[in-house]
């Protein structure tokens, strides 16, 4: 009989001391307030649910990119030192200066090449081509891994490659993956091929299942990378009957690039695995011969700022001619709608583009919340009607752009490992401009007036998903 009272006192100090804790370290103070008020007043409910999505901060990641590193390893000051050499280094004049390079520990270079992959075809072809020609290794690191028919001839590129000498390592986030049956990564582990789950759920990592790993990369012996939206999956090519035509973007890149897309996948492979890749940093210009300004930022909730959100509010406030944003998921805070408002204000050409059907219900329903609050300002919206619309893309003015896995939500910036590739360059931001600008000529504008002629109750059910964006 005792027992029960006991249990009970201790749920309720746990509640407060887990408040004390949101008091010290929830991000705003109206997460602070939500999080204090639930868990001294239902500390039954609201302590597994903090507990589970109420850390702010990923424990145990180290951050060791190497080209910050000048002061910290002989590594970092030779690559330093081989991208001056080669004249590698991105003028002073770039439009990614010093606050991008702080920001994403990692310089801003010249000497790059990078190729727009429009949808799924032209990107898994891209990817099997690199994959095939690699002849010292394959780095590979998806969200998503799906055991159909993308997957396996993916997994038996991987398999070919290794059973041929060549090293291959491939990273895989448990959350995305979590029906993918153990038979296939045996059959990759089998054949040789190294292989890691980054280790968000299970083990003492289980409180730090709200992160999640998000990257989408491909490494051909650190000379070219693909980077993008797209996962390993059949519906990521139209296959799947439920979602149909799939809309994504991706891109290739050559150049000294690659190897910053290649530190990240080093970092998230150290805490993976606890081994430090002995893979050399080489950053070697693009063999075209072009000179493309571009910046690799990867992000994730490891970050002494939330380098996401603070990029991302840079790219909007640099806007004066244009800004086009082309997301799955716009749920962005704030702050973020007070920025785009502003360019809007400025007379920028303020376009958003999303999916009309979207897999996330909430999302798509809370979306149209920010319609009225944007058109107001001048901003327009744009529903893409055909299948899914999946591409993470923001073209700034006529000379920037950045393609990604990053979307305009509170997870992708503060609560996954996201990496999203800047581009400096007039030419391949033109390509992105006609890509969008083929999207939205097929895409429908909606209004503030659509929003109000729908009836209460999905107007309601609208401001009701709003609130569920999380408040941490």
């Amino acid at each position: 009989m005792l027992l029960l009272p006991i249990v009970l006192a201790l749920v309720h100090l746990l509640g407060f001391l887990s408040a004390v804790r949101a008091v010290m370290e929830a991000r705003t103070a109206q997460g602070s307030i939500a999080w204090a008020v639930a868990l001294i007043g239902f500390p039954y409910l609201a302590l597994p649910l903090y507990w589970i999505f109420g850390t702010s901060k990923f424990a145990g990641y180290v951050i060791e990119r190497r080209a910050s590193l000048l002061q910290t390893s002989e590594i970092a000051r030779n690559a330093q030192r081989q991208l001056e050499d080669r004249g590698l280094l991105a003028a002073s004049e770039s439009k990614w200066e010093l606050p991008f390079e702080r920001l994403a520990k990692l310089p801003v270079t010249t000497g790059n090449d990078a190729k727009l992959l429009i949808d799924g075809d032209a990107s898994f072809a891209a990817m099997f081509d690199g994959i095939r020609s690699a002849r010292n290794y394959v780095l590979a690191q998806f969200f998503i891994f799906r055991d159909d028919r993308i997957g396996r001839e993916f997994e038996d590129r991987l398999i070919e490659r290794a059973r041929a000498g060549v090293r291959v390592f491939v990273l895989y986030d448990p959350v995305g993956c979590m029906h993918l049956p153990r038979t296939y990564l045996k059959r990759l582990i089998d054949a040789g091929v190294q292989v890691r789950a980054f280790r968000t759920a299970g083990g003492l990592k289980r409180f730090q299942i709200n992160f999640r790993n998000h990257r989408k990369i491909v490494i051909a012996d650190g000379v070219r990378a693909w980077v993008g939206g797209l996962n390993v999956g059949d519906e990521y090519l139209g296959r799947d009957p439920k979602y149909g035509f799939w809309r994504d973007t991706h891109m290739e890149l050559e150049g000294p690039v690659v190897q910053e897309v290649q530190a990240a996948f080093f970092e998230d492979w150290h805490f993976a695995s606890g081994e430090r890749l002995s893979l050399d940093w080489d950053p070697r210009p693009a063999e075209s011969g072009a000179r493309r300004t571009i910046l690799a930022l990867p992000s994730g909730p490891a970050d002494d700022f939330e380098t996401c959100t603070l990029f991302f509010m840079a790219m909007i406030s640099a806007a004066r001619s244009r800004l086009w944003i082309a997301t799955p998921y716009f749920v962005p805070d704030e702050q973020f709608i007070t920025a785009v408002q502003l360019a809007a204000l400025r007379g920028a050409d303020v376009r958003i583009l999303v999916p009309k059907h979207n897999n996330h219900p909430l999302v798509a329903l809370s979306t149209w919340t920010y319609v009225e609050e944007l058109e107001a300002a001048g901003a327009a919206f744009y529903q893409y009607p055909r299948g899914f619309m999946h591409q993470k893309v923001t073209l700034v003015d006529d000379d920037a752009c950045t393609i990604g896995t990053a979307n305009f939500d509170n997870r992708s910036f503060r609560l996954n490992f996201e990496l999203t590739i800047a581009v400096a360059d007039r030419d391949f931001t033109s390509s992105v401009e006609k890509m969008l600008e083929n999207d939205f000529a097929q895409s429908e504008r909606i209004t503030s007036a659509d929003f109000r002629r729908r009836s209460f109750a999905f107007r309601f059910a609208a401001r009701a998903s709003r609130l569920a964006a999380p408040v941490q």
